[in-house]
């Protein structure tokens, strides 16, 4: 009878959350980013507490000077003038080394910070590490609470700079 018990209460516990398996975490509008610690292409440590009273842009792409995060990269790049005009701060991130960023950075002449997660935490705490080992091309806008405000799930490398853009204006991301 007590095993009995024991079992429904564990069951009880699960259920209602006290304790539970570590699966992909999901963020969604409205949570609170996670806090990043990340060097930069630019060879600084980027700090997302830092920005906090900003609006931070963060692109996650799965492999430097692969083709689509490359036309992602240079998309970024060419709309720099516009994405200038607000508030915000953007970067693009994955999990390859400095040192792999830093060249893909340099061969598409990026005029922004892509950042670095070789050890996959901060992919991890933004649920976007997928199973082959990279980030999704997800792109988190986080307002200036630190509280995400939009997910874009279905980034089009194409366009995303124009794309981003757009967001921040139908997001009223504060102009400069």
């Amino acid at each position: 009878m007590s095993k009995l018990l024991f079992v429904t209460a564990l069951c009880l516990m699960t259920v209602s959350g006290g304790l539970t398996a570590q699966g992909p975490v999901e963020l969604k509008v409205g949570d609170q980013a996670p806090d990043f610690t990340l060097p930069g292409t630019d060879g600084r440590t980027h700090h997302l507490s830092d920005l906090r009273g900003r609006a931070v842009v963060l692109a996650w792409f799965p492999k430097a000077a692969t083709r689509g995060c490359t036309i992602e990269c240079k998309s970024l790049t060419a709309s720099a003038a516009a994405i200038g005009a607000y508030d915000v701060a953007y970067f693009m991130a994955s999990v390859d080394t400095p040192a792999d960023n830093l060249t893909f950075a340099k061969n598409n002449d990026a005029n922004f910070p892509l950042l670095s997660d070789p050890e996959k935490t901060v992919a991890r705490a933004y649920g976007v590490l997928n199973q082959g080992g990279v980030a999704n091309r997800w792109t988190f806008y986080i307002g200036p609470d630190g509280r995400i405000v939009q997910i874009d799930h279905a980034v089009n490398p194409d366009t995303s700079g124009q794309d981003l853009v757009a967001r921040l204006d139908a997001l009223k991301i504060a102009r400069k």
